[in-house]
């Protein structure tokens, strides 16, 4: 039989699976940096951007559940070590960050890193035919999509 129990072609699934373990490992690594970003963040914009963090890590811990759980409903295992991350994540990292417009920049650019990935997982999930994870992905970027304008408004 080639296809799996929720009648998807189990290459492309494998395939899929693959990628939405590199998005959860950039999601894990995005979630941390927001931690630190919270933690960290010093100057004038302190209240605004502190709240502004903590509600972006928050949706963020959200979509890596989400995800991992994606990723067994489509029978594969979701990575969960900090080394599985690490080995292939591409969002930057945040190391002491404190500064406003630095915080702000590096979530730009982690939100386009995490954007890219989810692209390549829509064209595979639409290829695969397998709607639950194509409608995951689009939520995801639609949301991002607006998160970075709001970011970009932010920088001016």
């Amino acid at each position: 039989m080639n296809t799996t129990i929720l009648g998807l072609d189990k290459k492309q699934t494998e395939e899929l699976t693959k990628e939405l373990n590199v998005l959860l490992a950039n999601f894990q690594t995005y979630y941390q940096s927001l931690r630190g970003l919270h933690w960290n963040i010093k100057g004038k914009n302190f209240f605004e951007l502190h709240l502004k963090f903590e509600e972006l890590y928050t949706d963020a811990q959200e979509k890596v559940d989400m995800i991992a759980e994606r990723i067994l409903t489509l029978q594969a295992t979701p990575l969960h070590t900090f080394s599985d991350y690490t080995s292939i994540a591409k969002v930057p990292v945040a190391h002491n960050i404190s500064n406003d417009e630095e915080s702000v920049k590096l979530i730009v650019n982690s939100l386009s890193e995490l954007l890219k990935i989810e692209r390549n997982i829509l064209e595979l999930s639409d290829n695969a035919e397998d709607e639950g994870t194509n409608s995951m992905m689009s939520d995801f970027i639609s949301e991002q999509e607006k998160t970075m304008w709001m970011m970009n408004a932010w920088l001016g």
